[in-house]
């Protein structure tokens, strides 16, 4: 087996490309049906996210089945394969490795060292087994990625006061309006994303709060987590009544389509009434065209770019301390998957030797004729199975100790040679990386 990502994220793709290839949750079973169909492709898990999508493989051969995922993308998403393209990358082997254990880790996000990421990876992890698209070689490629990511948070500082999407959403409001604690707020979505909302205003001192959500209940089950102030929950219906009560309004729901444009708050704001709308949804909950109405501004999950900016440079060095944790990991990572080959090759060969003393001794003991006492025959079984297992021990423990990767391949390969095995093939995990 062959292992690969496919995927764009915010480094490679902008938001509007982004959220053509967002896959729901509720979609992903089906999409993960759909990937183990094709041919060259036997485990799939799929992380997405408002900054990206990736789909990590086991295949036969790496090309065609990252090209296959590549169509998939491009009917999902509606895009012409030249248009998608431009905007995928695709990385083999210990490149792919190394990645999913860098974004696990939050080392490849907008924010560096943001923790909301790691669950997204467990999320992706258990709806992979529920989908049984992940099986031997994800299984074992996420669990390290997810231990990886939480030796990195616990032995170094890279997740101490680090921000998410969320509380990058608040700073920008803040440098925008300078004080917040004058502004009338409005949260729609009552989800983590929005619990972060809340908490990163109420902390800059944002007292003036009010949640719409689809259901009440939800929005008051996340206000009743801040019981010392008061934040009053609406339900969707009165969601633009709300927007022209608010000075910002900040968006977080999973909705597939836009739930503000620019029809509908030219008819709710008085002329020229000024608000500030911060949309951190993929996709995205505002819709394009409300740029064009001048009093209104609307910042989306890329214009954060310039509040994480600030806090890139203090976090260099704790991501190098956590970047040389990952490679351990990924060597412990490595050791497994070569294992693998390891593995097949051993047990190939003891059975074909096994089965070589079996046809002998059983051409010995019928010359030896029906009267050979049945406790000799059975010295004689344990004679040859010692000799075997003797025989066997040493090449197999060199060849499982074996830290030199490639006279650990050079070593299998002779063996499969001078016994004529025939084992499955496991790719070195070397790093590659390509377009589909």
């Amino acid at each position: 087996m062959n292992i690969a990502v496919v995927g764009l994220s915010h480094k490679t793709a902008p938001v509007e490309v982004r959220e053509k290839l967002s896959i729901p949750e509720n979609q992903i079973g089906a999409a993960i049906a759909r990937l183990c169909n094709y041919p060259h492709i036997r485990e799939v898990a799929i992380l997405s996210t408002c900054n990206r999508l990736e789909i990590y493989i086991a295949a036969l051969a790496t090309e065609p089945a990252a090209q296959e995922v590549a169509e998939f993308l491009a009917e999902h998403s509606q895009l012409s394969s030249h248009e998608l393209n431009e905007h995928l990358f695709v990385l083999q082997q210990q490149a792919a490795v190394r990645h999913l254990m860098q974004v696990a880790a939050g080392l490849d996000s907008l924010v560096v060292g943001e923790g909301q990421i790691l669950a997204q990876v467990k999320n992706a992890y258990k709806l992979g087994q529920e989908c049984n698209g992940i099986k031997r070689i994800l299984n074992q490629l996420f669990k390290q990625a997810i231990t990886a990511a939480k030796r990195a948070r616990t032995e170094t500082s890279i997740g101490t006061g680090a921000v998410s999407v969320s509380s990058a959403a608040v700073e920008l409001a803040q440098i925008k309006v300078q004080k917040l604690s004058d502004c009338r707020v409005t949260i729609v979505g009552a989800g983590n994303m929005a619990r972060r909302l809340v908490q990163h205003l109420l902390a800059k001192g944002a007292t003036q709060i009010a949640i719409a959500n689809r259901s009440v209940e939800r929005a008051q089950e996340l206000a009743n987590q801040f019981s010392d102030v008061s934040l009053p929950c609406y339900p969707l219906t009165e969601m633009m009544s709300l927007v022209a009560a608010s000075d910002l309004v900040f968006t977080s729901t999973a909705s597939t389509e836009p739930l503000l444009n620019q029809a509908k708050l030219a008819e709710t704001l008085a002329p020229n009434q000024p608000l500030m709308l911060f949309d951190i949804s993929v996709p995205r909950n505002v819709d394009a065209d409300v740029n064009e109405l001048t009093h209104v501004q609307v910042f989306n999950v890329d214009d954060l770019k310039q509040v994480v900016a600030q806090n890139q440079e203090s976090r260099q060095q704790m991501a190098l301390e956590a970047k040389g944790i990952i490679e351990a990991e990924l060597e412990s990572f490595a050791d497994w998957y070569r294992s693998l080959e390891t593995f097949s090759t051993i047990s190939c060969l003891r059975e074909k030797v096994e089965m070589i003393r079996e046809q002998e001794l059983e051409k010995t003991l019928s010359r030896l004729g029906k009267d050979f006492a049945q406790k000799h025959q059975e010295l004689i079984e344990a004679l040859t199975r010692g000799i075997v297992n003797k025989i066997l021990h040493e090449p197999m423990v060199q060849l499982r100790t074996q830290r030199d990767l490639e006279a650990q391949q050079l070593a299998i390969r002779t063996l499969q040679m001078l016994f004529n095995l025939e084992t499955e093939a496991h790719p070195a995990l070397s790093s590659k990386s390509s377009r589909p």
